[in-house]
């Protein structure tokens, strides 16, 4: 009887030369590369664009280009700012074939937006991950008159606040 069970184990042992988790890896990486063959891929020129120093107030733009590399047609279905001062101009439901370029425009308005500036615009496309980041960044100089506003409303803020406790 031992004999069957040591038989069995070693019949399972030397079937198996194979882990499960190597089955699935070797699957999952073909599966990608199936779909990545199938869909369309957004290549861009920059994924980030820095304006440098611009003065508070000033509104500027750039523009990303991209590239379908993908087989199939690409689609932005939606673009959005992660605030309402960055507004992108796009190809909204348009179809891009493969090979085929267009343009995005990013316009950042820095009206009440001093000092460091990182923003984002995301894309909702039918790309294999289905969201697409671009990114700008600048340093907004405040404007010395918006700047003794916001001061004077922090310290009539801070007034308040002690005059409660």
């Amino acid at each position: 009887m031992r004999f069957l069970i040591v038989f069995c184990v070693a019949i399972m042992l030397a079937s198996c030369n194979t882990s499960p988790s190597k089955k699935v890896n070797n699957t999952q990486a073909s599966d990608s590369t199936a779909v990545q063959d199938t869909v369309p891929v957004m290549t861009f020129n920059k994924v980030e664009h820095d304006f440098g120093t611009i003065n508070e107030g000033d509104v500027v733009e750039t523009v990303f280009s991209f590239t379908n590399t993908g087989t199939r047609d690409l689609l932005i279905l939606n673009a959005r700012g992660s605030c309402g001062c960055t507004v992108p101009d796009y190809p909204k439901n348009t179809p891009i074939a493969p090979g085929a370029s267009a343009d995005v425009k990013v316009k950042f308005d820095s009206n009440n937006k001093p000092n460091n500036n990182n923003r984002s615009v995301t894309f909702t496309t039918n790309t294999a991950k289905g969201r697409e980041v671009i990114r700008i960044k600048t340093f907004v100089t405040p404007d010395p008159v918006k700047e003794k506003q916001r001061e004077e409303r922090r310290n009539a803020m801070l007034a308040r606040q002690n005059q409660n406790k």
